[in-house]
């Protein structure tokens, strides 16, 4: 019975996540590595990670601006962590039970405008081809 019990606090804490990534346009969720994954058009901008690896977090894995991932594990180093294969492209991974909603909101927010500016940078250079 413990396992279910687990299996229901995973699915809703997938269910926070996908009310946030779904409420953006032009996005959509797919499986990948194993992981509920959210993209906007073809680029990812939110990866679930359900104790992935048995590294014991339950969190997203994000994209960041320049600069950011570096001071977000400084400042708060229980709520981010550095995620594995994504980390080293600036990526950073976040708590679920150590973030609100409107938090999270805002960080998910900000990952899909870097994904949706790097789509528009790449469509006029896609249509010359």
């Amino acid at each position: 019975m413990p396992n279910k019990k687990k299996s229901n606090a995973s699915e809703e804490v997938l269910a926070r996540v996908r009310r946030i990534c779904l409420s953006l346009p032009q996005t959509s969720e797919k499986l990948s590595h194993g992981e509920p994954t959210f993209f906007m058009r073809k680029r990812v901008f939110c990866m679930f990670a359900n104790n992935h690896h048995t590294d014991g977090h339950v969190a997203v894995w994000i994209p960041t601006q320049p600069g950011l991932q570096a001071t977000l594990l400084r400042s708060e180093p229980k709520k981010y962590f550095y995620p594995p294969y994504v980390g080293v492209s600036g990526w950073i991974g976040i708590e679920l039970s150590e973030v609100s909603d409107e938090e999270l909101a805002a960080h998910v927010v900000d990952a899909w405008k870097m994904m949706e500016e790097k789509q528009t940078k790449r469509r006029p250079a896609a249509r010359q081809r």
